[in-house]
């Protein structure tokens, strides 16, 4: 076990380089249908969560943010995240402030350069500009380095308490610290049993940046809470095999963000368990197995985001 990154089991905070707490369970709203996410939401913060994920490009922060209203808990209680996208990474203050309206909120606790650090070109309202060919329009003269100088500038304004990335390499992330003057606080990536992100992950924590899962149950359709092994730990201690999967990260010290609309769901995905040593070194090393590393979330970007799986 040692070779591998954990935190205590069951711990229901991490802290951020900032110094503030962040949950260690969160609710994510990508591909949550409209109608949907707003009681979704407020079905999660009185089941007790107090993290919720949300982003510009997922389309529907006026609905989280509908739901966080109508749960009734202090603003100061919650910690929202929301995210930068790519035509935004020029004016990431504008992106904010749209997020910040639709959400009916002064701030967020985290904002992240969304999803992938690679800029796009701004064209209209289009929010995945494509070249004549198909292909994605990337911003060529732009790099996340000058992004992430512009979003150390937004963190002054006060309306990002703290700022991170989404999706980046060891590469990219020694990229931005090459030029940065305030560590990201975050890194939010793809992380399962079948993408556990081992070397990734051991980067960040030696940085103070803390990992962040999404689609930590392998995204819709998935493989991975059908597996042999996650379900016969399941069983073994009478959870869901989503508990397992959720466990197991957070026991790595790894922020976790589920996605779910249906209240029981939700409720169940925030009770962590305790898996013993031996199943988390299991869980550590499946996606050695033939056949299981997989990566289930790959845009055609048309760049090499430069991951080491």
């Amino acid at each position: 076990m040692s070779q591998y990154p954990s935190a205590a089991p069951g711990q229901k905070t991490f802290k951020l380089n900032t110094g503030a707490p962040i949950p260690v369970v969160g609710l994510g709203t990508w591909q949550s249908a409209p109608g949907e996410v707003a009681k979704a939401v407020e079905s999660a913060i009185k089941a007790g969560y107090r993290h919720i994920d949300c982003a510009w490009m997922y389309g529907n922060e006026h609905e989280v943010g509908e739901g966080i209203k109508a749960a009734g808990v202090p603003r100061e209680e919650l910690f929202i995240t929301t995210k930068i996208w790519g035509t935004y990474h020029r004016r990431p203050e504008e992106g904010l402030d749209d997020s910040l309206k639709k959400l009916g909120l002064d701030y967020v606790d985290l904002l992240l350069v969304q999803h992938w650090p690679i800029p796009l070109i701004i064209r209209g309202d289009e929010k995945i500009p494509l070249n004549a060919d198909g292909s994605r329009a990337i911003d060529a003269e732009w790099t996340v380095e000058q992004t992430w100088e512009l979003m150390e500038k937004l963190h002054a304004t006060g309306k990002a308490k703290a700022i991170g990335v989404s999706n980046c390499s060891t590469a990219y992330l020694e990229r931005i610290l090459s030029k940065a003057k305030i560590v990201p606080a975050a890194n939010q990536i793809e992380l399962h049993p079948f993408l556990p992100q081992h070397k990734l992950v051991s980067y960040c924590q030696s940085k103070g940046i803390v990992p962040q899962a999404y689609s930590p149950l392998g995204s819709s359709g998935g493989p991975v809470l059908q597996d042999p092994l996650v379900t016969e730990i399941a069983s073994k201690h009478g959870a869901d095999p989503a508990q397992v999967v959720i466990s197991w990260a957070a026991q790595r010290g790894v922020v976790v963000l589920p996605k779910s609309v249906t209240p029981s769901r939700i409720a169940t995905n925030a009770k962590l368990i305790t898996l013993s040593d031996d199943e988390m070194l299991k869980l550590n090393e499946l996606s050695q197995q033939p056949g299981k590393a997989v990566r289930l979330i790959q845009p055609a970007w048309g760049v090499d985001l430069q991951f080491d799986n």
